[in-house]
């Protein structure tokens, strides 16, 4: 991960047999770092596979394998890229708490801080696999530090939750959108500040993740508590005694929030 190769030369593998290659991943910034596990094959006995069209092989094909000068075909290669993706170090935070009366609407500001970001835009990392509402397209964002220099530097936020069953719960009434943004260029700090709109229909107490991916390569990560409590009383029945061990009915209606 540091433009250095590596070699592993001599290993034999018998037919069928499968061959674990560890890789270690220890960035030193916050950055994407880009790699490759190249795989060589080659017979034991020093034989050549052979092709009888080497001398035509397709540009495909010339990447994938060695040819020998007699023709056949030498070794095949296996490439294998590989992206590395440094991770913040998850510190004992204490939770955003974001908390509304069910059937009410509340908006919240967030305050992030991106620590060790590196200047630079660069593409953008793939996302993780992980449950996701609020998924924000990548953009670019003009960053103004406390020294008045700007950069442009591209993020991707999202909600991350630990199940379905929460996320079928959170994804209708929370909203997260990055209002503000600042960079001091000496501590490499990035300061965002969201906006959180919160609408619950019912009670609950729920967690997420705020997860910041930056274009140059960083992802961090922060809790997030949602609680929804109890609503209001939406009225009074009042139902009137016709007489001893008689029943008194009053009817009222319902409406449902969803289908």
């Amino acid at each position: 991960y540091h433009n250095d190769l590596f070699y592993l030369t001599g290993i034999r593998l018998a037919p069928k047999e499968n061959l674990n290659i560890p890789v270690s991943f220890m960035p030193d910034l916050m950055k994407k770092y880009e790699a490759a596990v190249v795989i060589h094959v080659m017979r034991e006995n020093g034989e050549n596979w052979p092709y009888e069209d080497s001398a035509q092989l397709n540009e495909d094909l010339k990447s994938s394998v060695t040819v020998a000068e007699n023709g056949g075909i030498q070794g095949i290669l296996w490439i294998y890229p590989v992206y590395g993706i440094p991770e913040a170090r998850l510190q004992k935070l204490f939770p955003a708490v974001v908390c509304c009366q069910a059937r009410q609407r509340v908006e919240s500001r967030v305050e992030v801080p991106l620590t060790d970001v590196v200047a630079g835009a660069t593409a953008m990392a793939a996302t993780s696999n992980s449950a996701v509402v609020n998924k924000n397209e990548p953009a670019d964002i003009q960053v103004q530090d406390t020294d008045g220099f700007s950069t442009t530097m591209e993020f991707l936020y999202e909600l991350q939750y630990q199940s379905n069953e929460i996320k079928s719960q959170l994804e209708s009434c929370v909203g997260i959108h990055l209002v503000e943004r600042e960079w001091d260029r000496e501590s490499r700090v990035v300061t965002l500040i969201f906006n959180i709109v919160f609408a619950p229909y019912k009670p609950m107490r729920n967690e997420a993740t705020l997860v910041v991916q930056c274009s140059t390569g960083g992802v961090w990560k922060f809790p997030m508590l949602f609680i929804a409590t109890e609503p209001e009383v939406d009225d009074v029945i009042n139902i009137e005694a016709v007489g001893l061990n008689k029943e008194s009915i009053v009817g009222f209606k319902l409406t449902s929030q969803t289908r």
